[in-house]
């Protein structure tokens, strides 16, 4: 049980509230699997780390993921070929970032009435009748 949980257990037991059952887990995204906090320290020292405690700075994976690309940068501009390394990797930062249909979630629509069934705008979404009305100052339909 997560430091969150038991927590949410501890109120729901003061308060008095007869919904202390068992907490529910949220739903994992799919593909996401649930990992054990480990409870001895990366380097092997035996001393437990607490469970709701960051992992330390160098172990995250996107600063070693910059780190990388800072150092492959600075490799292929001693080689004169520092621009086309920074413009391949903005390409696939571009690719990387973009979302296919199939990772979207059930129900999720696209910003892009297109791609959505039917055409459905989200709200929110300027649409030419709407334009125009407001250009000619007609009033709203319906």
């Amino acid at each position: 049980m997560s430091a969150v949980e038991r927590r949410l257990a501890q109120f729901r037991a003061a308060r008095g509230s007869g919904a202390a059952a068992v907490p529910q887990r949220p739903a994992e995204p799919p593909g996401k699997t649930a990992t054990p906090e480990p409870s001895e320290s990366p380097d092997g020292g035996g001393q437990a780390r607490p469970v709701g405690a960051p992992a330390p700075a160098w172990a995250r994976p996107l600063l070693l993921k910059v780190l990388l690309w800072a150092v492959l940068l600075a490799l292929f501009a001693e080689l004169e070929l520092g621009l086309p390394f920074f413009v391949l990797s903005l390409l696939y930062w571009m690719y990387a970032g973009t979302r296919g249909p199939a990772e979207r979630r059930q129900g999720e629509l696209s910003a892009y009435s297109v791609f959505n069934p039917g055409c459905t705008a989200i709200a929110g979404t300027l649409t030419a009748e709407q334009l125009e009305r407001e250009l000619h100052y007609r009033p709203a339909a319906g």
